[in-house]
């Protein structure tokens, strides 16, 4: 399976494997009000399941949402597609493919909350953006969103040529360039 694929239908596994996947019935966290109706109706977890969840389990599924929430739309329908393959899927693929993405290390699973763009790049980036100061979350994840494919690829060159202690350096005089200038900048730290 070609890393494209395989991409696509990590995404449509949970945003979280916390639970055991025989607690599992649909690989989305639930869909937003008013959303396309290709949303599935149903996560598995309904009032009455969700509060016999531990507290982790709850504080999971709450984070879950919130993630998915803040994704825009069009990352939610790419979600949505990938999500109808992995359905259509055979029983024993599908949890073929969760084994495959719990074995990975939780940088990787949670880089996948961040939406099928940024999280393709996410193991790459993880040095600059993997632990971001509080203050600086919302700003990191609209303009990590607003980066093209190929800027991305650049910012992942940056982010594995950066050393530890340069980091927050160069992530705060990333965040700070103008839109309209981030090629620049990206080509220069890049070296390209």
């Amino acid at each position: 399976m070609n890393k494209t694929v395989f991409a696509s239908l990590l995404l449509a596994l949970p945003l979280s494997l916390s639970a055991a996947p025989q607690t599992l019935n649909v690989p989305l966290p639930p869909p937003v009000p008013g959303s396309s109706p290709a949303a599935p109706a149903s996560t598995g977890t309904t009032p009455a399941t969700f509060a016999q969840l531990d507290a982790q389990q709850q504080r999971q599924r709450r984070a879950d949402y919130a993630a998915w929430r803040a994704l825009p739309e069009g990352e939610r329908e790419r979600i949505r597609q990938a999500a109808a393959r992995f359905n259509a899927l055979p029983a024993d693929q599908q949890q073929r493919l969760r084994q495959q993405f719990q074995a990975q290390d939780q940088a990787f699973r949670e880089g996948w909350r961040l939406g099928p763009q940024v999280g393709l790049e996410f193991p790459k980036l993880h040095g600059l953006f993997g632990f971001v100061p509080p203050e600086q979350r919302e700003a990191a994840l609209a303009v990590l969103r607003q980066l093209s494919p190929a800027q991305l690829a650049q910012l992942t060159l940056v982010a594995q040529r950066t050393p530890p202690q340069e980091r927050d350096k160069v992530r705060g005089a990333f965040l700070a360039v103008p839109p309209a200038e981030r090629d620049t900048w990206l080509k220069r730290q890049a070296g390209q």
